[in-house]
């Protein structure tokens, strides 16, 4: 089938070792796919992904705005993992290149995770399975308790903290939560006052906030203390939300009865890499790496959301669900039409400078599209064959382009 860029020559690179359904999906669309088990970043990243038209990664690779700046032909990139905070998004946009990512895909396997250590740290699991694989017969009930009619916190009551909250409730807990905009509260849930307030009154807190300036270090060492003697803390957000060195110290004193740590401030880049952190060691405190969404279930729905996505993008224009630039959900396009896709500066005067350049062609339109937000737009239409090419050149010549595409 002749299309408007031949689809073998659409480039994927996929890094991270993202789940073999994402391969599947960009060979069946016909596009060319080369796959990496590791991260890359700076240098290394762009002799891997520079010449990509797609890149997918999960959340150690960083494309920064130096790797954004340089990857010429770069026109989509896939966060298959919730956070996106590892891409530059404002030069991303900048540079007219969508940022989609999988807020919904991986949030049952983190609570369910969350809930597991919750049991475990109240009955010292892990401590009593190392003591057994030391051939140690430590049976007591000391320390030991029911979650049950316990209270837990959750800080950030979004997809994967409300999911928490009900499976918590079911079991018997009394939650209460913080966050920073109005939510509504499932089951039996109350809103603490403030963030003190749940710190306080709370026998677990788990935290489930993105990375933002507002959220790093949000729980440090005025915060620990702040929380009831003998609770438990959970971090299967973000590395950089805890002070893992004042966590380290009330652990090590006895103040707090346990943790359960998923992800660090440092995190190794590849499995072959040593860990290093001043919770090793300390006694219930569960260490996991990074894998709060990785279940064969997540990784596999995650794969085939942001494929699926990218594919659509590439192959009729659509920007549904992007988060950094203008969502617009397209029709199939027709094959008697070509589709010219603009991105721009959402300033004046644009779409008038568009209306001149159909009029001047005499083209015929025969559908279009306009999403803007506070500084971008992205305008689509359909044309006549015998203009599209045509129209895509002048279009291009409009100072406020960001970038323009054809599709047939």
């Amino acid at each position: 089938m002749s299309t408007s860029y031949p689809l073998h020559k659409i480039k994927v690179v996929l890094l991270e070792n993202i789940h073999p359904q994402a391969v599947a999906a960009f060979e069946a669309a016909g596009f060319t796919v080369e796959q990496h088990a590791r991260a890359y970043n700076d240098e290394a990243l762009l002799e891997v992904a520079g010449d990509a038209h797609i890149v997918g990664i999960r959340s150690k690779s960083n494309l920064t705005r130096a790797f954004l700046d340089r990857a010429d032909r770069l026109w989509a990139i896939g966060c298959f993992c919730i956070g996106t905070n590892q891409v530059d998004l404002v030069r991303a946009a900048e540079r007219g290149v969508p940022v989609f990512n999988a807020p919904f895909s991986n949030t049952r396997s983190v609570a369910e995770l969350v809930i597991a250590e919750i049991i475990s740290l109240h009955r010292q699991l892990f401590d009593r399975s190392a003591a057994m694989h030391q051939r140690r017969w430590e049976k007591s009930a000391e320390g030991a308790h029911e979650v049950r009619g316990r209270t837990l916190g959750i800080v950030g009551y979004g997809r994967i903290g409300s999911q928490v909250s009900v499976l918590a409730e079911a079991m018997g807990m009394r939650v209460i939560f913080h966050d920073i905009v109005d939510v509504l509260p499932l089951g039996n849930a109350r809103r603490a006052e403030n963030l003190g307030t749940l710190l306080r009154d709370a026998d677990v807190v788990t935290l489930h906030v993105p990375a933002t300036a507002q959220t790093a270090w949000m729980i440090g060492e005025q915060e620990l203390a702040a929380m009831r003697p003998g609770a438990y803390l959970i971090n299967n957000a973000r590395g950089n939300v805890v002070d893992v060195d004042a966590l380290a110290s009330h652990l090590a004193s006895g103040r707090l009865a346990g943790a359960a740590i998923d992800v660090f401030p440092e995190e190794p880049s590849s499995n072959a890499e040593p860990f290093e952190s001043a919770l090793v060691g300390l006694p219930n405190v569960i260490l996991s790496p990074h894998i709060g969404g990785s279940t064969a279930e997540a990784q596999q729905s995650i794969a085939e959301s942001v494929s699926g996505r990218l594919i659509k993008l590439m192959n009729n224009g659509s920007t549904t669900t992007a988060v950094n630039l203008p969502e617009v959900e397209l029709p199939m396009l027709h094959p008697n039409h070509h589709r010219v896709l603009h991105f721009h500066r959402n300033v004046p005067g644009v779409l008038s400078k568009l209306n001149t350049a159909v009029t001047e062609l005499g083209a015929n339109i025969a559908a279009e599209h306009l999403q803007t937000d506070a500084r971008h737009a992205y305008a689509i239409l359909d044309v006549s064959p015998d203009h599209g090419e045509a129209l895509r050149e002048r279009i291009a010549e409009i100072p406020e382009t960001i970038r323009v595409r054809t599709l047939w």
